[in-house]
């Protein structure tokens, strides 16, 4: 199995509030057409969830947030994972709607519900899951990012490879040379030329990597204006990117 998360920064237009960016995604699905095992998809938010958790003030840590911020923030991703779902069908994939309130109650996963979703990946169904405003408890709410889902799956499904897939060519050791880390260990200083972001940005992704790497699971950063990188990461082939060693 592979897991794929697509970030927010390449689905949507960051600079333009709720606009998304409808030619790369189905550009990107039907890269995807040509893996030969099961995929699962998790999304950012991008100009919709991120634009409003911004402007609601809404974080990953659980507090009483306003209740019209969760309401948009949440109701942003369902539009943004309806585009997202229609350009893999109208790329002939199969997507399968999984919100995260399917497999999380709080902050914590349903063991067995995420075991489902290697099930439902083997009929040939994609799943597609992302970020979103969760319920957390006693009137408290917060932000699930689609980068801290990667991290949860895999350490649940044990895929063979995670890939993030983002707007930049990999992790770079210093922004001004742009000098590409394409290999990481825990000892290389990291830091990126991706502007943080409510959720984190770069630096939650690199956390989620460095996590899901110790499971054993290689991880993957790739340039997704670039698609073919995505499919020759999956399938062994060299590309420009980063690789975090299983």
């Amino acid at each position: 199995m592979i897991l794929v998360k697509l970030g927010g920064s390449i689905i949507t237009n960051k600079e333009k509030p709720l606009t998304p960016n409808r030619k790369l995604i189905r550009k990107i699905a039907s890269s995807l057409k040509n893996v030969d095992e099961p995929i699962v998809v998790i999304h950012g938010g991008g100009s919709f969830g991120h634009y409003w958790s911004v402007k609601y003030d809404m974080h990953t840590k659980p507090q009483k947030y306003s209740i019209k911020g969760v309401a948009t923030v949440k109701n942003s991703m369902v539009e943004l994972n309806s585009i997202v779902l229609e350009s893999f069908l109208e790329s002939g994939l199969k997507p399968y709607c999984l919100p995260p309130s399917d497999f999380m109650i709080g902050d914590k996963p349903l063991t067995k519900k995420v075991k489902e979703i290697s099930n439902i990946a083997k009929t040939g169904l994609i799943p597609i899951s992302y970020g979103d405003a969760m319920w957390f408890g006693k009137n408290k709410f917060y932000i699930l990012s689609g980068d801290r889902i990667m991290g949860v799956l895999s350490k649940l499904l044990r895929p063979r490879l995670a890939i993030f897939v983002t707007n930049v060519d990999g992790v770079y050791s210093d922004m001004k040379s742009k000098n590409l880390l394409n290999e990481i260990t825990t000892e290389i200083p990291i830091t990126s030329e991706v502007t943080m972001d409510v959720t984190g940005g770069m630096s939650r992704k690199i956390k989620e990597a460095f996590y899901i790497s110790k499971g054993g699971t290689d991880v993957f950063f790739v340039n997704g204006k670039i698609p073919k990188r995505i499919t020759n990461a999956i399938n062994g082939k060299s590309f420009e990117g980063t690789i975090f060693r299983g």
